[in-house]
């Protein structure tokens, strides 16, 4: 019999605790394109000794697993391999979102199904994600993943119930259904909008409140916190939905449809005075980042299209032919001795990835479009920045890009053919206090 790739399925269950799965729920991944989820290496040094062969005695370091992973953006899948990339953020209460750029490792659980053969890989995290869509071609919207595992065990059990075999996992699936396939079509290119600011108003918000207190702008989340790190109890929920724990609005709410309304919010039961200098502005047009409150007021930039006269609604671009988000974590695999099981002896393994520390992250947007006028062209020659980019998924969500400098930019000739520009553009957040930079990137669902 020939195995057929469609005849795998792939499961995740994200993880409270790196590498330790609940074993109590599953989801769908969506449409695969690509997987492995048997990408073992084993790490093996040679001893040469006397005799005939170079290598007449092995030792084993340790074992390191790689998980490569593509998927169509089908479901919510390709929604936690991007948004895990990104970072978990605990925004409010249990409400998790891929906020801003985080140091923490978040990670997830794979489950493979083939026939009645099961492989789980733990702790799988995204290192590097590439989302692309492109428009010449047509097809799928794809969501491309290189991550590390922690460790891969198969199951011969027709239930999943890895704690019934030899081996390093304890972790029983046999009482969780196994979900089925995401019934809507998975996201195609015409489903993405791509839109970005030429400038900016930079008072578009002003807050009053007091000295030392900062605000927090995502993609669809504000947060104000006092001088001492926490969130503004001034700011109480109130009467006020928008309003969704003391200190937390949400931007993208029916009382936040501009800014004038995000005003009326946050001046509403505190001593404060908040000033709409863009009021026609989306909220969530204001420039991603942390801004400190300097002598007990500060001013938050908006995006805008143009400045004068003040265009609030931010550019389409209609030409594209290839779009490519890339977020590139710079994790260090943390070698290590594990002992699991409950059995006699217990399961002992060298793991190179028993622990994860997550690096710093790079930000990168390439485009391929009909080049169609010198907007573009013109920042990258004088170095001015992008304020915002933002991808918009409609019912699925947006991502917003802050600060963007464009690094490279070619417009090659040809005779008889059309002009495409291609670009390449890196974004830094925005803001003044603490991690700004973490806002080179904010997204729109939740984790």
């Amino acid at each position: 019999m020939v195995k057929l790739t469609q005849n795998v399925e792939v499961a995740y269950e994200v993880e409270g605790t790196y590498s330790d799965p609940a074993g109590s729920t599953l989801s769908h991944l969506g449409l695969l394109d690509t997987f492995d989820p048997r990408s073992v290496e084993m790490n093996i040094t040679p001893v040469p000794s006397l005799g005939q062969s170079t290598d007449a005695h092995h030792a084993r370091g340790p074992l390191a697993v790689a998980v490569p992973l593509k998927v169509a953006c089908q479901g919510t899948g390709w929604q936690q391999l991007l948004g895990r990339a990104i970072g978990k953020t605990d925004v409010y209460g249990s409400v998790d979102a891929p906020h801003s750029l985080t140091t923490g490792v978040d990670s997830i659980a794979l489950l493979a199904r083939e026939g009645s053969d099961y492989t789980l890989v733990t702790g799988v995290v995204p290192n590097e994600v590439t989302l692309t869509a492109d428009y010449s071609a047509g097809g799928y919207i794809t969501c491309e993943a290189t991550c590390t595992g922690f460790y891969s065990q198969d199951s011969t059990e027709s239930n999943a119930n890895f704690s019934n075999d030899d081996g390093l996992l304890i972790d029983d699936y046999s009482g969780v259904a196994f979900p089925a396939a995401p019934t809507a079509d998975p996201l195609i290119p015409t489903d993405l909008t791509v839109s970005y600011a030429a400038t900016t108003d930079a008072d578009g918000l002003q807050i009053n409140r007091t000295a030392g207190h900062y605000v927090e702008i995502g993609e669809r989340y504000m947060r104000i916190y006092d001088a001492n790190g926490a969130l503004d109890t001034g700011y109480a929920q109130g009467d006020h939905a928008a309003l969704l724990a003391d200190g937390v609005v949400d931007l993208d709410h029916t009382d936040t449809e501009d800014i004038t309304e995000l005003v009326a919010v946050l001046n509403a039961g505190v001593t404060s005075s908040a000033t709409a200098n863009a009021g026609s502005s989306n909220p969530q047009n204001l420039l991603k980042g942390i801004y400190r409150m300097t002598g007990s007021s500060v001013d938050i930039p908006v995006a805008l299209d143009t400045s004068s006269p003040q265009d609030t609604t931010l550019t389409s671009l209609t030409n594209l032919k290839t779009i490519s988000l890339k977020i590139a974590n710079n994790n260090t695999p943390i070698p290590g001795k594990v002992t699991r099981g409950d059995g006699t002896p217990a399961v002992v393994e060298w793991l190179q990835n028993k622990s994860i520390s997550r690096g710093k992250t790079d930000i990168t947007l390439d485009l391929t479009m009909t080049a169609e006028d010198e907007t573009l062209y013109d920042k990258y020659v004088a170095g001015t920045t992008i304020p915002l980019f933002r991808l918009d998924f409609g019912t699925s969500g947006s991502i917003a890009l802050t600060n963007g400098t464009i690094t490279s930019f070619s417009r090659p000739l040809s005779p008889g053919g059309e002009i495409v520009d291609t670009l390449s553009i890196k974004f830094r957040g925005s803001g003044d206090i603490k991690n700004f930079s973490s806002f080179a990137i904010s997204a729109d669902w939740s984790l």
